[in-house]
């Protein structure tokens, strides 16, 4: 067997060895809301005006930051800090704008965009 097979062995055994633990620590009350490697991060975050939360399934943390252009009106993309939402045509409240949404683009056409 090669050094590469080897190698690649060894990795596909590792994912799946990874795929039988558990996905961390979760914000709930048993972790007090954030693992202490993020409390770095969550300050600085809050400390600039944006807002700490835990993703969808609690594992994965984000800073969610509020856009200069809340809800204002838009026609395209370029209108806007963040984006153009198509069904209310106005500009996302805050950045990431995650899930799925419909928005408009620079050139002011529908487009579905999914951001995780």
């Amino acid at each position: 067997m090669s050094a590469l097979s080897r190698g690649l062995l060894t990795i596909c055994l590792a994912l799946t060895l990874s795929a039988c633990q558990e996905d961390g620590p979760r914000a709930s009350a048993e972790t007090g809301g954030v693992p202490d490697i993020l409390e770095g991060p969550r300050t600085e975050c809050e400390n600039s005006g944006g807002r700490w939360g835990a993703r969808a399934g609690g594992v994965l943390f984000t800073c969610y930051r509020p856009t200069n252009d809340a809800n204002q009106q838009c026609r395209e993309a370029s209108d806007c800090e963040s984006i153009c939402l198509a069904r209310s045509r106005t500009c996302a409240p805050t950045t990431p704008f995650l899930g799925c949404h419909q928005i408009l683009t620079d050139g002011g056409q529908i487009a579905t965009q999914c951001i995780n």
